[in-house]
């Protein structure tokens, strides 16, 4: 296995990138190998502070880089040397299982959709994100940013790929999947959830609980929740400042500590041809790290030929 790591992308790019690579080689496998996208000349110096020997990682030197503000489309096109670029098309090429980075979101997307593609019969690839349970566990919440507007039959999709990643990935053997509305009956919501909840409710695949409300979103009364990316993202933001407010305030709270980031590493976009993992932009060396392991549990889950199978009958 051979997982890819863009090591210049994330706002403390390389250092914090080359380390969590190196935290992560530590928990890898003798047949687990990184491959490094990137400067090569500014990683080595890392790695000979830290004693870490560089024949460790595979490296593909790269003299391009995908700014965070940069727009995705044109800097992808106009920097086919970035790490970025060169990631993707190695991934294409099925020469890396699975590609990481915590640099520019939208570069990661595009890249996806323009190398790899997304799997035939998928409307809409996907951001999944992890919401914890007050009693412990997590559900899956998707989209949570890259469709801001969606259709039905998306959110249906979502339903779908959201409870065969909880199933294979995380090992949640019937995964409970809730539409996000404003209401638990049937007819609430805005024409999307109205039209999609029938849709939900006639699959076959899944395990469709009906609707759940904002205040459900922390209990176990779903394990994959289902929604636009417009709302999922707020909420995945709003989420991530209750670990955020907590610590300015001195307080120490197992329950939120469970919204550090840094715990996950990466959200995958679901639904395209091979594991792709985009990280936070303020992505710490653990971070990065988890990022890397959360790519290898996806390669070794098959759940990119789980999600082929379903689409494509």
């Amino acid at each position: 296995m051979k997982i890819g790591l863009d090591i210049m992308g994330g706002d403390y790019a390389p250092k914090a990138t080359v380390l969590g690579a190196i935290a992560a080689h530590q928990n890898l496998s003798e047949n687990q190998h990184l491959v490094l996208f990137g400067d090569k000349n500014e990683a080595i110096p890392i790695l000979k502070e830290q004693n870490f020997n560089p024949d460790h990682f595979e490296f593909v030197h790269t003299t391009e880089v995908i700014g965070m503000g940069e727009h995705p489309t044109k800097a992808i096109v106009q920097k086919p040397n970035s790490s970025i670029s060169v990631g993707f098309q190695m991934l294409k090429e099925g020469k890396i299982d699975a590609f990481a980075s915590a640099g520019n979101t939208g570069a990661m997307l595009v890249g996806a959709m323009f190398s790899v593609k997304a799997i035939q019969g998928v409307l809409r690839p996907a951001i999944s994100a992890i919401i914890p349970k007050e009693k412990g566990g997590f559900a899956i919440l998707l989209d949570a940013g890259a469709n801001a507007d969606c259709k039905p039959e998306h959110l249906t999709q979502f339903g779908i790929m959201g409870s065969l990643f909880s199933k294979y990935v995380y090992q949640i053997e019937i995964p409970k999947v809730g539409l996000m509305n404003l209401g638990e009956e049937a007819e609430k919501g805005n024409l999307i959830t109205q039209t999609t909840y029938p849709l939900l409710k006639e699959t076959a695949q899944i395990n469709f609980i009906g609707n759940i409300e904002g205040r459900d979103l922390f209990n176990d009364k779903a394990d994959v929740i289902v929604c636009d990316g417009f709302t999922g993202n707020i909420i995945l933001k709003l989420a991530e400042s209750f670990y955020v407010l907590t610590l300015k305030r001195g307080l120490k709270d197992e329950f939120f500590d469970r919204f550090n980031y840094e715990q996950y590493g990466g959200s995958p976009i679901l639904g395209v041809n091979a594991p792709v993992m985009i990280g936070h932009g303020i992505s710490s060396p653990e971070a990065i790290k988890n990022m890397i392991l959360h790519s290898k549990n996806m390669v070794e889950s098959k759940i990119i030929e789980r999600f082929q199978n379903a689409f494509n009958s």
